[in-house]
């Protein structure tokens, strides 16, 4: 599979996914705001996700979006489990949309990490200060009943008739992210949530036909992965989200997600999203120490190895960084998280940088009409300009 070559950087040539044209192959990853109340998402969420439209983003990425009530990862998270979650979400697609970004939104489900604490609180089990400030625990559900981790909750174990209703309550959460206007949805089964926790052999120690075999326990995400996709128009792309290895000893390994990804294509995932790690609390995994472009590798060999487009996230902080990515057929995408927060006009920055915007054309034309006669240094000569327009 070849990215192909243009004079234009890769960075800033478009994408087709079926019917959805991405303007370039800059992505907002996912990143929970905790911010929601019971589900609902505020002017927060919209100030948070619309300034990377102006920013140039090409594809935006909504946080974790619980498919129930008790898969939120804590209060604060934001959900599809009723009708009245899709106005405010679809005010934020709609402003996204104007300003020339393709809206995503990533389903996911928190499994026995779940019930959990805001991450400025403590990014743990909740306690007796989180109860007093209103945050009480609620059931958890995970394939067995295992916790994430010593004074975590003890989840209960899904029956096979509980995780049938799961599927079906992602399937009605993917409607109301249809009928909010996304235009890419994503299946989150990474970082030790539900459906990767049905994955791995650390978390899942069924007897039945969801634990045992990998391709037992790659079972809830492939019936997963086909009931969304049955629901998800033709035309519209479906990505999904991996943690590609678990990072330790008897754990999911690269060549399980290989598998994977090869089944999830035949079911029509566009997009493997190549994360890592998650399945058990913090200092317990054998990763090593993230570093720049840390996941890069993952997402080089699922895209090599099952002939399918890749997106990578990771430690991706420079525009010369994320060009090599692409031209060394590595990724299909480039993913930021922090860097965007740091830096949310990091595309056109980016453009800068690699000299694919020298007039300031992508910029939202309030700004780049500015900004190019600064470069120009033509403030003081504009009709009604002045020299003090000029110094500014």
């Amino acid at each position: 599979m070849s990215n192909g070559r243009t004079d234009t950087p890769i960075l800033f040539t478009p994408l087709e996914l079926r019917a959805v044209r991405l303007r370039n192959r800059t992505v907002v990853a996912a990143m929970c705001q905790y911010t929601a109340l019971d589900g609902v998402v505020n002017d927060w969420h919209f100030a948070h996700l619309s300034q990377f439209a102006t920013g140039g983003f090409g594809l935006i990425i909504v946080e974790a979006t619980g498919v129930e009530e008790r898969g939120r990862i804590t209060h604060g998270c934001c959900g599809l489990w009723h009708d009245g979650q899709i106005a405010p979400l679809k005010r934020i697609v709609d402003n996204l949309k104007a300003n020339g970004a393709t809206p995503a939104i990533q389903l996911a489900h928190a499994g026995r990490k779940a019930s959990a604490q805001r991450p400025w609180f403590g990014d743990g089990p909740l306690g007796e200060a989180d109860f007093k400030r209103g945050d009480r625990p609620w059931e958890i559900v995970a394939p067995s009943a295992l916790p994430f981790g010593e004074g975590w909750l003890m989840p209960h174990a899904l029956s096979i008739g509980e995780i049938a209703a799961v599927i079906d309550n992602w399937v009605a959460a993917t409607r109301r992210a249809l009928a909010a206007g996304f235009d890419v949805l994503e299946i989150h089964s990474a970082h030790g949530y539900l459906s990767h926790s049905f994955l791995s052999p650390l978390s899942n120690r069924r007897s039945d036909k969801y634990g045992g075999s990998r391709d037992n326990r790659m079972r809830f995400t492939l019936e997963l992965t086909e009931a969304v996709r049955a629901a998800w128009p033709d035309d519209k792309p479906l990505f999904c989200r991996v943690s590609a290895v678990d990072g330790m000893a008897g754990g999911w390994a690269i060549e399980d997600t290989v598998a994977l990804a090869k089944k999830l294509k035949a079911l029509g995932v566009d997009v493997m999203d190549c994360s890592s790690g998650g399945i058990a609390a913090e200092g317990k995994n054998l990763l090593p120490a993230p570093k720049p472009g840390y996941q890069v590798k993952y997402a080089e060999q699922v895209r090599r190895e099952v002939d399918i487009k890749t997106q990578t996230v990771g430690l991706i902080t420079g525009p010369h960084q994320a060009e090599t990515i692409l031209q060394a057929d590595q990724a299909d995408l480039v993913a930021l998280a922090r860097e965007a927060l740091h830096d949310p006009y990091w595309p056109h920055h980016a453009a800068e940088t690699l000299g694919a915007d020298p007039a300031y054309e992508a910029w939202p034309t309030q700004y780049g009409w500015w900004l190019y006669r600064r470069s120009l240094g033509t403030f003081a000569g504009r009709p009604g300009g002045s020299d003090a327009a000029a110094a500014t």
